[in-house]
Order: structure tokens, then sequence, then C-alpha cells
């Protein structure tokens, strides 16, 4: 498991040391059927990165190395200590890289025993607009689609998204359905998705409300909404429709032409598959331009098997997260501000109801916000990861920071302690991919003697700060997934069907799965065999899908004068998460794609234009040296840094999308500088200071 295709993978330890000696993709896993990408292989095979092998302190401003008991004892009396003065003194983030019996042992920790709102995990950072779309329109979380639509779509649109990068092996699924039918890209860049698609429009950045309006806004126009569709299982519609723009002022602000919208339109005739991305839900504007995509397909008809929304996730286990952490709903999807469900929460972790916070807080770049005295951070590195990181450090450094993570990492280098924990091929437990296949893992090797699993650090500090309400360690993976499948009964996330014996008998089994003999399918939708018609059931108050009528904030940071150009990021194609596993090829500096054409513009700003490539990208926050890289692939007047480089997000903004609190770090304004003239500012800036 490596992203959230999740792809089975079989591990094979060595014989005469610690380590893996070959990984290689599952023939027997129903979810890749043998395949596997390169990222993934050779990430657990032979991974980057400075493994953390004992526990660390820091002591007279270095990190020392020191025992376990040490390390948990500093890091529970810290915790111990801003709890009982507030408990949201107290910041846990989690990750999509714990298994789902690690990620739930920690919510229960955060929201049960410290009891705080100030937790999270750094899955908000790209899926939170996703969820909050599918809450609006649905009534609950996750796709209605699974991989077994993908063969049976004739048209697959991919907006704000690059599978051929991201995901490669649900990528080549997407391209051998295309082959008799069609695939469209929209996004700013040429993408290699793009370079292979039958069509690629070419928008704005920021410009994706816009165009999906105005592709519903011709639809409308052409009379090609499904209105029995529309009619029998949705609502909204006419509220939506009114609150359309013109077709050709939305087009506009998209940067499109009519001819490609009425193209894009014209494409949901057909069974059709909408994909969507970091593109879209890294913006303010987010969960708005989610629910447009989701308003496309409810009013062309495209929901049931072979079409629908479908949105992408990136990390291994960032479903997981979102059924079982209690990072944004208690597990099984029980909305926090429900005072039944709340009450069934607390009960069956022995807790008082008024210690489980009523809200789910303020998200990642929130809580950060309300600087913490403590920061406990699991399987993540916010100091490269958080919009504004300038502004991230800074947090960082005034708090008692605990880090537990695998390796080192910019965040490792600011902690107090530092509790070193296993990884994949190291750990047992579970996860979720993105179309909701609950998979287990397990451990092919041993962990050094200084390592200890992610479950065991949990329960220990627990067992400092909340005495009872874990296991102490050493924690039963099995019995912890018995506990949060018990809390999902009865949810529209239930898992209370699955348990180890299951899923080592059949390998893989999608929710809901509510009894040992069931397994989910395409949602909300019932095609028994002798009905009349498919029956449509969405757990909304009505009991139908819901368009979604938000209008969107306006972009944060527009180009101006003093800012004329606009920075957005995307991924490498063997890059992952923050680069600290994938980074051998990564320089010093970043490089920053751009077309030759602004190159030429700005070649003031650059040392040799036509060799010496180095300039400085400035935005708001802060500079960074870079080197640039002519590219056709990316407009004029674009900018394109990888998000895995440590310095990319120095300069990007930590405006949140007001619905999901996800931030906009796909779009902001920046500028190019002489590397000689930033050079001389920082000198005089640093001056100035001392």
């Amino acid at each position: 498991m490596r992203c959230a295709v999740g792809c089975g993978h079989v591990h094979l330890g060595s014989d005469t040391a610690y380590g893996l000696d070959a990984v290689r993709g599952d023939p027997s896993h129903p979810v890749n059927n043998g395949l596997a990408c390169g990222r993934g292989i050779r990430e657990s095979a032979d991974p980057d990165g400075s493994w953390l092998t004992r526990p660390l302190v820091r002591e007279n401003g270095e990190l020392r190395q020191t025992s376990w008991s040490d390390a948990l004892a500093r890091a529970g009396d810290a915790i111990a200590d801003a709890m009982a003065d507030d408990p949201d003194e107290v910041a846990v983030l989690g990750s999509g890289q714990q298994t789902n019996e690690a990620a739930y042992a920690l919510g229960k920790l955060a929201r049960g025993g410290i009891g705080t709102r100030n937790y999270d995990a750094n899955t908000t950072l790209c899926m939170a607009s996703a969820v909050k779309a599918y809450y609006r329109a649905f009534g609950s979380d996750a796709p209605p689609p699974t991989y077994d639509d993908i063969p049976e779509a004739e048209t697959h649109l991919v907006w704000g998204a690059n599978p051929a990068v991201a995901h490669p092996v649900m990528f080549r699924w997407i391209r051998q359905s295309a082959d008799d039918g069609d695939l469209v890209v929209v996004d700013p860049v040429e993408t290699k998705t793009a370079a292979v698609a039958d069509d690629h429009v070419a928008i704005d950045p920021g410009g994706d409300l816009a165009l999906a309006q105005a592709v519903l806004g011709h639809l409308v126009e052409t009379d090609s909404v499904d209105e029995a569709f529309v009619s029998e299982h949705t609502e909204g519609f006419d509220r939506v429709v009114d609150e359309l723009p013109p077709v050709e002022e939305a087009a506009s602000e998209a940067g499109v032409t009519l001819d490609e919208v009425e193209k894009l339109a014209s494409l949901l005739d057909a069974p059709t598959l909408v994909y969507w991305g970091m593109g879209v839900n890294q913006s303010v504007r987010g969960t708005a331009t989610a629910g447009a995509l989701v308003n496309l397909c409810l009013a062309s008809g495209n929901l049931g098997p072979g079409s629908g929304p479908f949105s992408l996730t990136g990390q291994a286990n960032s479903m997981g997260t979102r059924v079982v952490s209690s990072k944004g709903t208690w597990p099984g999807h029980r909305p926090f501000e429900h005072p039944d469900h709340r009450r069934t929460v607390a009960e069956a972790w022995g807790v008082p109801v008024s210690r489980l916070p009523d809200d789910n807080g303020p998200g990642p770049v929130g809580m950060f916000e309300s600087s913490p005295s403590v920061v406990w951070t699991v399987a993540t590195n916010p100091l490269a990861g958080f919009p504004d990181a300038t502004a991230a450090r800074e947090v960082l450094e005034d708090s008692f920071l605990v880090v537990q993570d695998a390796f080192r990492s910019e965040t490792v280098e600011l902690a107090d302690v530092v509790l070193p924990a296993a990884t994949w091929g190291e750990a047992e437990g579970t996860t979720m991919n993105m179309e909701r296949t609950v998979s287990r893992v397990r451990p092919a090797t041993e962990t050094p003697p200084g390592v200890r699993q992610d479950l065991d650090i949990i329960a220990d500090v627990a067992a400092r700060v909340a005495p009872g309400l874990l296991p102490r360690p050493s924690v039963s993976p099995s019995e912890l997934f018995d506990e949060f499948a018990a809390l999902t009964e009865g949810t529209d996330a239930d898992c209370s069907g699955l348990s180890y014996t299951r899923l080592d008998g059949e390998r893989a089994v999608r929710w809901p799965a509510p009894d040992p003999k069931s397994e989910g399918g395409y949602r909300y939708y019932d095609d028994a065999e002798g009905s009349d018609a498919p029956e449509w059931s969405f757990p909304t108050a009505s009991g139908k899908a819901q368009f979604s009528a938000l209008s969107g904030s306006s972009l944060p940071e527009p180009a101006d004068e003093s800012y004329p150009l606009t920075l957005t990021t995307g991924r490498e194609a063997d890059g992952y998460n923050t680069g600290v596993r994938t980074r051998s090829d990564t320089p010093d500096q970043p490089v920053a794609r751009a077309h030759p054409d602004t190159i030429d513009a700005h070649r003031d700003a650059v040392a040799d234009p036509e060799g010496d490539r180095r300039t400085t990208v400035v935005s708001r926050r802060a500079s960074v040296p870079v080197t640039l890289d002519p590219d056709d692939a990316v407009p004029p007047g674009l900018v394109w840094l990888s998000i895995h480089h440590p310095m990319t997000n120095r300069l990007t903004s930590p405006a949140v999308d007001p619905q999901s609190n996800e931030p906009n770090f796909k779009q902001c304004a920046v500028r190019l500088e002489h590397p000689e003239t930033t050079a001389s500012t920082d000198l005089l800036a640093a001056e100035v200071s001392d």
C-alpha cells in the first residue's frame, strides 16, 4: 500500500538481516491483481531518507539519543501539563500514513483522553473539500463509484488531477477503457495525463468553478438535462440554475472558448466518470467546485454503474482516517454535532460525554493559528507540508514538539522528543483505499530494537495521560479493529461485518459491509433483479440527492503589478508527499517549470536566460531560490513547483476553503527576482534585525 489506489504488495523479508529483499505486486489481491507501479516498489524496497532508529530528546539545543522510558515520560509530562491548563493547548496531527488501527487509537486518545478540539490529520490538506461536497450532495462521504465502473464508462473526464503520475495502476485501467471512448483532461498545465488524452482543456488557474458552471449552463440551454432523473431523485436544481452566470461570461472567466464548453457538455451524453484531484480540492473554492462537478453528474444523469463523481485520493489510508480516526466525524462517519452519536461514542470509550468536543475543530491550519503549547505529529511533516511554512515553523519552534515518525524530516529537526515508529512492511493492521476497500497489511520483517509500532507508542502515551483508555502495550491490532468496526455498526460507513478472519480469507472487502457476507458496490443504488427500474436512496433528510448552490470564495491572491505571475504546485512522477522517502534526486533548490515566453518576459530577473537560469520566486510570505526549466507544457504567466520539495510551501497561501478548511495550495501570486537582488535584500533585512 503506497497510495490510495490500494494495490496489494508482496513483501519478502531478508533471510540474513533486517529489511526487505524484494517487493512485487500481489497477484491474488483483488484490487490490483498483481499490478504495481515503479514508485510503490522502489519506496518499499529501498526508500530514500534517513531512518529513525532510536528515541531522541533535545538537550542544550541538540537532539541526542535516549531511552524509550525517558522519551515517553517527557512527551507524557508535557501533554499532561498542557491538558491540566486547557485540553486545546494540545494539538495532535495524524496522517493518511497510519493503519486504521493506529489512526483509531490516536483519535480515541486525542478526543476521548485529552479532549482537544485541536486534532486533525494531514488528509484534510488534500481531501476535505471533496468530503464536504459528498456530504452536501449525498449526505455521506466517499465516492459512489468503484473501480468496477471504470471499464463500463465511455467517457473519462479528468479534472484537476494527474493520475498518470499520481495513480499509475488506476490510470492504466482508465486508458484501457478510454480506447473505446474518450479521455479528456481539464487542467491549466499539459500534464502527463493530458499529453495522452483525446483532448486537453487548458483553463486559467482558478477557473474550475466557472467552467463547471458554464458546462451546466450549456446543458440547460440545450435541453440536455436528464429531466426525469433530476425530478425524481434530486432537489435544489432550480435554485442552482437561477444563480448560474451566463455561459459566455463563465467561459471567459475560466479562460476557455464556447466550443470547449460545448465539447465538455456533449461528452456527458455518454456514461461518464468525472475524476478530480488536488487541482480542484486545494482551493478556497474547493468545496464549491467539487460540488459543481457533482452537479454535472446529477444534471446529466451520470449517476449509476459506469458513471458518477470520483475524487482521487493520494495517501494510502486517507479514506481510513475519514472513517475511523475521529478527526472530522466520529467512527463510522457519525456527526460531531449530533448528541446521540457523541453519547454512543462516549459510552463505548468509557469517558464523560462532556470531554468529547461537539465540533471537529478548526482544521490543521487553524489549529496552528491558535499557537498550542504542545504539538504531537504522527507520520507527517507539517514544516514542509503546511502552507506558509515559515509561519508553521514559528508555531513549532514556540511549542513543545513531539514527533512520531519512521524517517528524519524537517519537522524532526525542530522536535523536543522524537519517537521512532515502524512503517509499511513492518506494521500490522488494515487500510482503506479510495474506493472504500479494506485490506490487511502485515509485517514482512522485524523492526530494529529502538523502533516501536505506532499502536504501542500511542498506547504508552495514553497510559501516562489517560490511564485505562487504551490497552497497555503491546496492543493487539485485531482487538482495536474489532472495537472501531463495532462502532461503525448501522452507519453509512458500516464495517461491522469485517474481521481479520474475513480479510485473511478474502484479501480485501469494500464497505459498507454490515454482515459477514455482504460487500458494498455502487452506493445509493439498487438495481435488484426483477425490478422495473433502479431504486435510489440517499442518506439526506429528504432521501434525495442535493444540488450544490455554493458560489465559492474570491481567489485570495490574483496576479497584480507587484506579483504578476501565478504559482501552482503539483506532483512529480516519483515524488511522494513531502519527499522525505523519495528525495535522492531532489536538488538543494527547487526546479521551477515555466513557459519559455514567461522566462523571456522576465529575463531581467534571471541570472542568464540562455544558460544559468537561476532566479528567485517571491510571494507575499517568502522568497525561494529556484532554477527555471523552460517547459511549453506550462502556460505563459504560470510558475510550477513540485509539492515534494521542502521549500515550496514557504511561498503558498494559508487561506482556506470556508467550508472544508482545506488550504489554497494551487494558486498564489508571485514574481521573479534576480538572485543578486534577493541576496542583497535578505542581507539588508538581516542587518536591520541584528
